[in-house]
Order: structure tokens, then C-alpha cells, then sequence
């Protein structure tokens, strides 16, 4: 009885030594598929593994979607195999014909394979998305202009036409180092007819501003979703109970099978022109209209020394942004005399037809420290018209003051006559035999006192004035900045922004070194960060750093060569190079130097 036992032992023991000849095996669920349409790779391991395949040969031609990994033990007539299952999700790249190579797994391969993909359903061409009569899902792009001005606003819209349920949908449109995209109001749909065939049709627009000159590519906007399987039936669909006893499937839909699909749309292509030379010396305002009204309040009347004038300004620039449009008050030259505090702009973006309408407001109040006559020198605003291709300008007329001196200045001037003594004689008068009764007379040890206290109260009730006014107009302005202080986006890794600039200054790409320096002040100086290149040069106060920093700005946008190195080895941190008296308030920075 124990040999048999000990046979019996040996006999598992030795099935569970499973065949030195493992082999993989490969296969897939369909040998043909739609554009965009995912297709399943089973691949078989035969006996226990614990080593993962080699799926890089795959990437090249799919992009891998989903993965499910399984094992499995069997005893058939006292034999023990096992087995390993991977399932990988594909979705094929492109069209034609593709080879799904060997791939390894331990110390076997799998078998190669043949996929048959449809033609491409994306490409923008009328006629080739649903010419071919089985197109349920396809993509149509289309760019205003492909010659635009660095930093212009180009409009892409993009069209999905769908004539099945999609499930999970999401559209995005992935920006690179040379474009900013910005979404341009809210989808549309509507249906729509298609080369005879009825869609569901959703547009969507885009902003695009090139961020340097010359040739830029960029991907197509995809789609990822799930549409119904129509191999794999609804289990409710035909059950006789649910069918009879309520008259409909009540769980119909519910329990459909959905397969991933993958739509993606022409690559955009952009040439993009550079700054022209004759703007180089001004604001760079790439815009199809620009406008810009003054309003002086009060608008007549008189004005006085220490009294504020509020020159409230509107620019608004057809196919810009708000961030993009210039602080006003930098353009403002005053004579001696007069100072001007900006106050926080309000801005705006609007949708209007296919591009954007940006809109700045600003008041600056202006005060005269003493009484005379000021002109306000005329203001020039250039802005370059990109469907003439010229260059034009706006002009503000000069504005001329006569400042009176104020209540305090007034009151303070007059001084008070000063009393006389009353003779008893005059001079070539007759004495009179009836003097007349004499005036009081301030003793004269005290006129000179009485004067100098008045004056010392005249003083302090003009100062007491203007304190409680500069506190009423203080408190007023902090308020609106703080109703209006912007919404920061999410803080970056400090350490990770510092070393993208340091890799981006290494590699001389002036783009990426901006938004990453950016990035980095923004963690160096969490409670104020900078708005621009311009400010953090001003922060850190070190003259070696100025010409290095402008040197950076400008490369970004007139697409010259830039190097890179000089910056790196001056700028190693931004810890503790903060210094509160070189800060200035600049508002938005504008689109150059």
C-alpha cells in the first residue's frame, strides 16, 4: 500500500513538470477591420511563466488599448497542462495591409500574423470618408488660413459625423511646443447630409497661435468612443418572458457589447510667416481689426491740484485674446507734475463668427501735484492688419489741463492782514481835544505766535483731508483688484520645471525654456508669481541676467537661432534672488518686449 501511495505522488510530481517544448500561440478575432476600428491579439503561452511578452514591435503600427492577462491549470486523464492568456486591445495606426511580427515571450515567439485595415475614413478630402458606402464614423477638418503671422489666431474647425451611438466619446486636439490651441465657444450639432447619407453631425472650433515662424506640423484632433458590437446580440433581446409579460425589453441596450474605436483626423499642416521688420520696434498686434476710444471723467468743468482724473481707455482687437493686448499705461508719457496710477484692467473674450474679439479696460487715474497748464502728449497704438498685410496705427489726440491749486493750497495762501496800532496823533492833524477810544491792540509778544498757529491748523486739517480721501480711494481700488484677481493655474513641480528649463536651454529651444522658466518662478514665488520674462528679471535684479532674459523673449518670437548655454550657468536658482523694491506692477505682459 505505501509503494502505491509513493507512485501516486510521483505520477502529480511528475505532471507537474510541464513540457520543456512550450510554445505561443497567436491569433486574432478578425483578419479584416474598418479604419479606426480596434481588433483583439490572443497570444497563448503553453505551461507556467512568469516572464511578460516583448509587445515592442507591436507600437510601431497599433497603439495598445487594453490588456487582460489570465492562466489556467488542467488535469485531463491525470495529465496536468497549463496555460497563459494574454489578450491585447489593438488599434491599427494606419491603413493597408499590416504584419503583426513575431513577438517574444520567454523563450519562444509567436507565429506572424496578417491584418487587412480599410482606407483611411478621416482625410478631409469630400468624397473619401463616405464615398465608400460603410463610413459610420469620420472626421472633416478645415484651417481658415495656412499662411497666418507668428502669434495670429487661425481657426480650425473640426466636423464629426456619426450615424451610430457612440458611447464614452471624447474629442481632443493634443497642443505641442509650437502652437497654443484654445477652444472657441461651445460644440454645435445638428443633422446633417453627407454625399446622400444622413450624420449626426458636431462641430467644434479651435483657436490656434503659432508660437514661431516657418514650417509647423500638427496632429489631427482624435476620437476615442465605443460603439455597439453588432456581434455580440443583447441576452434580453429575445427572451420570450421579458418579451410577452411587459411587451418590450426593459433591459434593452443595457447588456449590449461595445468594441473601442479610434478616429483621427488629417494632419495640419501651418506655414507660418515671421514678424515683419517694419513692426519691429512696436507692439506685435497680429489682428484682422483693432479699436481703441478714450474717456476723460470728468469730461469739462474745473480741475484742482490733488484731485484725480480718470482717462478710462477700451481696446478691443478682433482675432486676439485679452492676455495678448498691451498695457495701455506703459504707452502714457506725462510732463513733470503730473503721475498716473493704472488701475487692475478688465478682460474679455468674446466669440464673434469664427474668431475672437478680445477686449481690455482700463482706467488710469491722473494727479496733478501742483496748480499750472499740462498737455497729455497724443498716444500712438500700432497694430498689423493681417488680411491687407500693413501696418497701421491708432491715434489719441493730446489732452490739455489747467490744473487750479487746490481747496488746501487756497486756504493755505491767504494770510490774514495784520492789525495796526491806533495813533493817538496823525501826521499834519490837529490834536484833538476829544480823544477818541483806541482799538484793542494784540500785545505785540504775541502776534507772531497767533499767526504761526493758525497756519500749523490750516495744515493739519489739509493733511487730515487728503489722508482720509488717499484711504477711501485705497480701499476702494484694493477691493476691485481683489474681485478681480485672476485664478491661477494648479502650482508646478519646482524641481521639475527646473530641470525642463535647464534641459530646454541645453537642447536651445527658446519656446519650451520660456513656458518652463515661467513655470519655475511661479513655484519660486507662489504668493505673487511673475506674469512674464520681463518681471522676473526685474524680481532677481542682477544685470547680467537682463540681457540674457531679453535675449530669450526674443528669440521665442522672431524665430532666430538662440543659445541657450550663457543662461543655464547664470541662472543655476531662484531661491532667495527676491527683491521687493525692484518688483514693478505690469499688468499683463504683452506679446513682446
Amino acid at each position: 500500500m505505501r509503494n502505491v501511495r509513493l507512485i501516486v505522488i510521483a505520477l502529480l510530481f511528475s505532471s507537474l513538470s510541464l513540457s520543456a517544448e512550450a510554445a505561443v500561440l497567436a491569433s486574432l478575432d478578425r483578419s479584416q477591420v474598418g479604419a479606426g476600428e480596434a481588433v483583439q491579439l490572443t497570444l497563448q503561452h503553453d505551461g507556467q511563466t512568469d516572464s511578460q511578452p516583448d509587445l515592442g514591435a507591436l507600437r510601431q503600427d497599433f497603439d495598445i488599448v487594453g490588456r487582460s492577462t489570465g492562466s489556467s491549470i488542467q488535469i485531463v486523464n491525470g495529465k496536468m497542462s497549463a496555460q497563459t492568456q494574454m489578450n491585447l486591445t489593438l488599434m491599427p495606426k494606419h491603413g493597408g495591409k499590416i504584419v503583426i511580427p513575431a513577438l517574444q515571450w520567454g523563450s519562444q515567439s509567436s507565429p506572424a500574423l496578417t491584418l487587412t485595415v480599410g482606407g483611411n475614413s478621416t482625410s478631409t478630402q469630400p468624397g473619401n470618408a463616405a464615398s465608400a458606402g460603410n463610413a459610420h464614423v469620420f472626421i472633416v477638418t478645415s484651417l481658415d488660413q495656412k499662411q497666418p503671422y507668428v502669434q495670429a489666431a487661425v481657426t480650425l474647425t473640426v466636423k464629426l459625423y456619426v450615424d451610430e451611438p457612440l458611447y464614452q466619446a471624447s474629442l481632443e486636439l493634443q497642443p505641442n511646443n509650437d502652437v497654443l490651441i484654445q477652444q472657441l465657444g461651445k460644440d454645435r450639432q445638428t443633422s446633417e447630409s453627407y454625399h446622400g447619407r444622413e450624420y449626426q453631425m458636431v462641430e467644434r472650433k479651435y483657436l490656434l497661435f503659432s508660437q514661431r515662424s516657418g514650417a509647423i506640423k500638427l496632429d489631427g484632433p482624435v476620437l476615442d468612443a465605443q460603439v455597439p458590437d453588432s456581434s455580440n446580440a443583447d441576452p434580453f433581446a429575445a427572451d420570450p418572458f421579458f418579451g410577452n409579460a411587459f411587451g418590450h425589453t426593459p433591459f434593452a441596450g443595457m447588456m449590449n457589447a461595445t468594441r473601442p474605436i479610434r478616429i483621427q483626423g488629417d494632419q495640419l499642416a501651418l506655414n507660418v510667416r515671421p514678424r515683419p521688420a517694419a513692426n519691429a520696434n512696436q507692439d506685435w498686434l497680429p489682428a484682422q481689426n483693432v479699436t481703441l476710444t478714450e474717456t476723460l471723467q470728468p469730461a469739462s468743468g474745473t480741475f484742482h491740484a490733488s484731485d484725480p482724473i480718470t482717462l478710462h481707455l477700451h481696446l478691443e482687437a478682433l482675432g486676439l485674446t485679452a492676455s495678448q493686448l498691451p498695457d495701455l499705461s506703459q504707452l502714457m508719457t506725462l510732463p513733470n507734475g503730473l503721475r498716473a496710477y493704472p488701475d487692475q484692467a478688465k478682460l474679455n473674450d468674446n466669440v464673434q463668427g469664427s474668431s475672437v474679439l478680445g477686449t481690455r479696460d482700463q482706467d488710469i487715474a491722473i494727479i496733478a501735484s501742483q496748480a499750472g497748464r499740462y498737455v497729455i502728449p497724443a498716444m500712438h497704438l500700432y497694430w498689423w492688419d493681417t488680411a491687407k498685410n500693413v501696418q497701421r496705427r491708432i491715434d489719441l489726440s493730446e489732452h490739455a489741463l489747467e490744473i487750479l491749486p487746490g481747496a488746501a493750497d487756497a486756504s493755505a495762501g491767504k494770510t490774514p492782514p495784520l492789525p495796526r496800532a491806533a495813533d493817538s496823533t496823525q501826521r499834519g492833524a490837529a490834536p484833538s481835544s476829544h480823544p477818541a477810544n483806541p482799538a484793542p491792540a494784540i500785545p505785540p509778544g504775541y502776534l507772531w505766535p497767533l499767526i504761526s498757529l493758525a497756519l500749523a491748523l490750516l495744515w493739519l486739517g489739509t493733511m487730515l483731508v487728503l489722508w482720509q480721501r488717499k484711504r477711501r480711494n485705497n480701499g476702494a481700488m484694493s477691493g476691485q483688484r481683489k474681485r478681480q484677481e485672476p485664478i491661477l493655474p494648479a502650482m508646478p513641480d519646482s524641481n521639475q520645471a527646473r530641470k525642463a528649463f535647464q534641459q530646454a536651454c541645453r537642447e536651445n529651444d527658446p519656446q519650451t525654456a520660456r513656458r518652463q522658466l515661467l513655470a519655475w518662478a511661479h513655484t519660486a514665488w507662489p504668493d505673487d508669481p511673475p506674469i512674464g520674462i520681463k518681471s522676473i528679471a526685474a524680481r532677481i535684479g542682477e544685470p547680467v541676467l537682463e540681457p540674457l532674459l531679453q535675449q530669450l523673449d526674443r528669440a521665442c518670437y522672431t524665430g532666430g537661432k538662440w543659445q541657450g548655454q550663457p543662461l543655464l550657468e547664470a541662472l543655476p536658482s531662484l531661491s532667495g534672488k527676491d527683491k521687493p523694491d525692484a518688483r514693478t506692477d505690469e499688468g499683463l505682459a504683452p506679446l513682446y518686449p
